[in-house]
């Protein structure tokens, strides 16, 4: 059981700062006027004191509140360019931000929770013990912001009165983490008092670049004290490793969810997007996937969306639906393959003017931005500048590899309002949207088909507890999987098996009727020709085919159309796809090409059942419930086998279900 507010307080204890008259006397020696004017509307003892202790440790020049306002908001737009952390381009409100060259990415291997002693985390995760990090973060945040100004902005990871939504600080001395923020979060520097009270935690976050020097970058850490729900970020700059109201706080809502609010909330990391189904109602759907495995395609596709990335959940008890909102009001995306056939919507915001963007690691060529599958050949700059510099055509790095014109991992932030098919009044809405489907999704060349629905909640965990990701040569066979439970797991602080159990306990909550507890599905895009009898390594498939999918589990939900029962959930009927594909997208749908997305590979199910019993087997306080799924599946899997052979398409499945 995670303990709150157990063991040292690391920042009180390097800042010294314990109470609010000490604290008081220190804004009064070391804000101005207007700040301390503005810093005076705060009253939360919490908030006041780490204010207090970050500039007592960080010992910044000056300090910025940042209150919100068109002024202040505008002032840290300023401050970024005045800073060069951020250039102009050539469209109205468009900035480059540039990472280091040797910082592009969350830096995972300087990544560590904070621990007690005795206290664990998951096996996916590095720790650190509490009397270890005090004194990493004492000798080099201390004076971290000499000659710096410290911004400490206000803000919520959701709307403001919503039951899921957490309020938190963000201090940091770069003016493109306040900017970030300001596009990805709702700045709630009015509210911040009263939803401090109302929730009664609040989420502190350090962050200062230094610096920012390459030869500073060994030394930099991001650490996450799970106790006292406080990050220090030091030496980085890449927004996955200082926008700490991101992936930091989203860790520390998964424990939240997992500890404390057992039965009753989850913290996702899934995308949230509302289907039209017949007679324009509109379905809404979360959805987890990992990167690469898409999910901002699978966002994007819905008619009403609301978030690409994070997913606050609970239960409402009034009506007994399941709610989601989405802790943040922007995007920050990947752009590689972003482009005016897959995403419209973004491309539209990033393209025509009207939209404030932040653009991080592009190619920038006569102040416009370029990346890897933006547009054709023909169109791409044979120069630019880019996140290693001077780029021309062919450059090469010291090994003779290709450089890119934009890195892998290069990024938007974007406001969401400027997305088309976004609904402002329905994200910002403190009553969440009612979520009746629950989809994860994983990259699968061989084993499961592009859509099936678990037959209870148990099953649908399994689902999300099985998401299997890039291939590898060690697993299964020649083609092996690499696991991504949930999708969520580099963001699970405890142990896997406390988080799994508080899965069970949401989705077999007693609170759900049968109306409205949420079906619960599997996606895979990425079955391929060759794995499936056919010829080429080509994908079953298109990247539009996934609003059939989706229209499909709409219907599913409402209980408008039926479905085959398999030993691996429930599998749609041809005739139904065959109708929907030519509805949805003016496409046929050929029964052969069903055949081979829809027969069951037994041998490659077993395969992967074992794969994860095995891999949760080595874990300690694993449910038995996971292993009872999986085992009811195999018999059921080996059942079949012996009856139609290795390979059972869907007639068999038919014939096999109704005997």
């Amino acid at each position: 059981m995670l303990e709150l507010r157990k063991g040292i307080d690391i920042l009180t204890e390097i800042g010294g700062v314990k109470t609010l008259d000490e604290a008081q006397s220190l804004f009064d020696q070391r804000l101005d006027e207007a700040n301390r004017a503005k810093l005076s509307r705060i009253t939360h003892d919490e908030a006041l004191l780490t204010i207090a202790n970050a500039i007592a440790m960080c010992n910044p020049d000056r300090v910025f509140i940042h209150s919100g306002s068109p002024e202040d908001v505008a002032w840290v737009r300023a401050f970024a360019l005045e800073r060069k952390e951020e250039d102009r381009l050539k469209m109205p409100d468009h900035t480059i931000h540039f990472d280091l060259p040797q910082e592009q990415a969350r830096i995972i291997d300087r990544t560590f929770y904070i621990v007690n002693p005795d206290e664990e985390v998951s096996v996916l995760a590095l720790k650190i013990e509490r009397d270890e990090a005090f004194e990493y973060v004492k000798e080099h945040m201390t004076n971290i912001m000499e000659g710096m100004t410290m911004l400490v902005g206000f803000y919520a990871r959701g709307p403001v009165g919503a039951p899921a939504t957490v309020p938190a600080l963000e201090i940091t001395s770069s003016a493109y983490v306040m900017h970030s923020a300001d596009i990805l979060y709702r700045n709630i520097f009015a509210y911040f008092d009263q939803e401090a009270e109302r929730v009664g935690v609040i989420f502190k976050n350090v962050h200062s670049q230094g610096p920012n020097r390459p030869e500073d970058l060994p030394k930099a850490r991001v650490f996450m004290d799970r106790s006292w729900l406080t990050t220090f970020s030091m030496f980085c700059t890449y927004a996955g490793n200082t926008l700490l109201l991101k992936k930091g706080n989203h860790r520390f809502a998964v424990d939240l969810a997992t500890y404390y609010k057992v039965g009753k909330e989850l913290s996702e990391h899934m995308f949230i997007t509302g289907m039209k189904g017949p007679g324009d109602r509109v379905t809404f759907f979360a959805g987890a996937a990992p990167s690469g495995c898409g999910k901002t395609t699978t966002a994007m596709a819905g008619n009403v969306f609301i978030g690409d990335d994070l997913a606050q959940m609970w239960i409402e008890e009034k009506d007994r639906t399941l709610r989601a909102i989405n802790p943040e009001k922007g995007i920050f995306g990947i752009i590689k393959d972003v482009n005016w056939d897959s995403d419209p919507y973004l491309m539209t915001a990033l393209r025509e003017p009207g939209s404030e963007v932040i653009w991080s690691n592009v190619l920038i060529h006569d102040g416009v931005p370029y990346w890897e599958g933006c547009c054709p050949e023909d169109e791409i700059p044979d120069r630019g500048i880019n996140f290693q510099g001077e780029w021309w055509k062919g450059k090469t790095d010291e090994n003779g590899n290709p450089i890119p014109m934009s890195h892998p991992n290069a990024r938007v932030t974007v406001p969401g309002k400027s997305i088309k098919n976004y609904s402002v009044e329905l994200a910002e809405d403190p009553a969440g949207v009612p979520v009746k489907v629950i989809t994860y999704s994983g990259r699968d060349a061989d084993t499961m088909p592009p859509v099936w629905v678990a037959r209870d909640p148990d099953e649908g965990v399994a689902i999300g507890a099985s998401i299997v990701s890039a291939a590898t040569a060690t697993e299964i066979g020649a083609k092996g999987v690499r696991r991504q439970p949930w999708a969520n797991s580099p963001f699970i602080p405890g142990p896997l098996g406390d988080y799994m159990r508080a899965q069970f306990a949401f989705f077999n909550s007693p609170i759900f009727t049968d109306e409205t507890r949420p079906i619960m599905a599997g996606l895979n895009y990425f079955l391929t020709h060759e794995a499936r009898g056919g010829s080429g390594k080509g994908l079953l498939g298109e990247k539009r085919d996934v609003r059939v999918w989706l229209s499909w589990l709409e219907r599913r939900a409402h209980g408008e159309v039926d479905a085959i029962e398999t030993p691996i959930g429930f599998l749609p009927y041809y005739e139904d796809l065959k109708r929907l594909f030519k509805e949805i997208i003016d496409k046929d749908y050929p029964k052969s090409l069903y055949d081979m997305q829809f027969s069951l590979y037994i041998d490659n199910l077993v395969g992967r059942l074992d794969l994860q019993e095995e891999a949760y087997r080595q874990e300690e306080s694993v449910p038995e419930t996971i292993f009872e799924v999986y085992q009811r599946q195999r018999q059921e899997l080996l059942a079949l086998k012996e009856t139609y052979g290795p390979i059972v398409n869907p007639d068999q499945l038919i014939e096999a279900a109704n005997s």
